[in-house]
């Protein structure tokens, strides 16, 4: 490993001087493409050692070794030429995971006793659920919420694979659309003067997702649940049961969800006027109150309701190590975006919509959101961080609105087109393997994205952004 940090090494005081004399960082102007091949090879481990090496990969402590050795370079260079930059990433890093973890954690305390059976019907009623509830309590914590009794409902079925598919796509997703509550990229919009309301009309994008998705799953499941009755040769209905009568414990956990929508709202939109004055401040006071109250629902809730809800740390483990190393190595391909995106020569928003969604399918997409949204504002004449000028602008015959609609749309909806996409996907995906379900691999996953999801958002191209 040594040959490769030494070119970096003896090279960076030069490219901070020479970057310095631009007007920049040398992270902005000196970062050449091979930094990107970290961030390539982590992703490659992630999709490939599950399949070489399955039993080594379960242990949490060997996904911890790979994300270092893939991280370790990069934070090397990087506490070398602008430590400041690796800061802000930790800083971020921090705070994604103590709101995933507050909402794992809050959410193991809710256990519905009974459930649903596991029916066509049943299921696909319970995934639009999840897509309204997703604008209420965000992505994340919809996914946490409802995931277990989705597994619990199911476990009698043969086939359940398709059925957290799904729900990766809908409620993880694209089901967090219409409020800035649903998503990180809106909620940033939310911040750069994008007004609340305003996400309200990407309903006609959002109804034609879901609704599309809610219809092909149901079919979906009709003939798998239709395949498992004439195996078992029961009768069994197709409609909306109950197995048992349901009843909800742990509901204190309900006020502390809430607690977390507020901690988040109130911070990010206030944080200034109750002394929390650089995002510093603001990162750190989310991540203090994140912590008080996943530290309330562990003191608050009974150990049985969790022990029933077959509630382990493992989960929330695993996506944190995996995601250190992808926060670390995605540092240069964020940068070079940030940087060079302008050379992608972007005009139209069918344009925005796919290179903001594909980009945010393997790196965040709320950096992504906030670059592209200054790509367009740029375009437009507006200022990047008034993204409320940008719904006003008209330029060269384009519609700034309609940009930032395919902005919006684009970083929302194609987090589901990998597991590393939207931060929930992982958590469902290690929650449901903790539950027995034999979860497709990496590429796997994105087969069932290219065959659902892709058409999908053909669709939705020639729909709203074609012209």
């Amino acid at each position: 490993m040594t040959p490769v940090l030494t070119a970096p090494a003896h090279s960076a005081f030069q490219d901070f001087t020479a970057a310095a004399k631009e007007g920049g960082t040398p992270l902005d102007h000196q970062l050449g493409l091979v930094w990107v091949a970290p961030f390539a090879l982590m992703l490659l481990s992630i999709a490939v050692l599950p399949l070489l090496a399955p039993h080594w990969w379960e242990s949490n402590l060997n996904k911890g070794i790979v994300s270092a050795v893939f991280a370790l370079p990069v934070v090397l260079y990087i506490v070398m030429v602008e430590s400041s930059r690796l800061i802000e990433t930790g800083i971020e890093y921090a705070a994604f995971m103590a709101l995933l973890a507050a909402l794992f954690i809050i959410s193991g305390g809710i256990y519905l006793r009974g459930s649903l059976s596991g029916t066509p019907f049943s299921n696909t009623v319970v995934l639009a659920i999840g897509a309204i509830f997703a604008n209420l309590i965000g992505t994340t914590g919809a996914s946490m919420l409802l995931v277990r009794p989705v597994l619990r409902a199911n476990e009698r079925r043969r086939h359940q694979v398709h059925i957290v598919v799904f729900f990766i796509f809908i409620v993880s997703n694209i089901g967090g659309m219409l409020t800035p509550l649903g998503d990180p990229p809106l909620f940033l919009g939310f911040l750069r003067g994008v007004p609340f309301e305003w996400t309200i009309r990407l309903l006609p994008h959002w109804l034609t997702m879901i609704a599309t998705l809610l219809i092909i799953f149901y079919a979906w499941d009709r003939r798998r649940f239709e395949a498992e009755r004439t195996i078992r040769q029961e009768a069994v209905s197709t409609g909306f049961e109950v197995r048992e009568r349901l009843h909800v414990e742990g509901k204190v956990n309900f006020l502390l969800l809430l607690g977390v929508l507020a901690v988040a709202f109130v911070i990010g939109r206030f944080g200034a006027q109750i002394g929390l004055q650089s995002d510093y401040a603001r990162r750190g006071g989310q991540i203090v109150g994140m912590g008080v109250l996943a530290g309330l629902s562990l003191l608050m809730t009974r150990q049985e309701t969790r022990a029933a809800n077959g509630f382990t740390l493992s989960p929330i483990v695993e996506v944190a190590v995996i995601f250190a190393g992808i926060f670390a190595t995605m540092i240069p391909a964020l940068v070079i975006l940030e940087s060079r995106g302008g050379e992608l020569g972007l005009t139209h928003p069918w344009q925005f919509f796919w290179v903001t969604g594909l980009l945010s399918s393997f790196l965040d997409n709320a950096p992504t959101y906030l670059t592209f949204t200054s790509m367009a504002s740029g375009l437009m004449g507006t200022e990047a961080a008034h993204l409320g000028e940008l719904l006003r602008a008209v330029a060269g015959g384009l519609d700034g609105e309609t940009l930032l609609t395919a902005i919006s749309v684009g970083a929302v909806s194609m987090g589901a087109n990998t597991y590393i996409g939207n931060g929930p996907n992982f958590m469902v995906k290690a929650i449901a393997e903790e539950a027995g379900v034999k979860m497709p691999s990496f590429f796997g996953y994105m087969k069932y994205a290219i065959g659902i999801l892709l058409p999908l958002f053909l669709l939705v191209t020639l729909v709203f952004f074609r012209s």
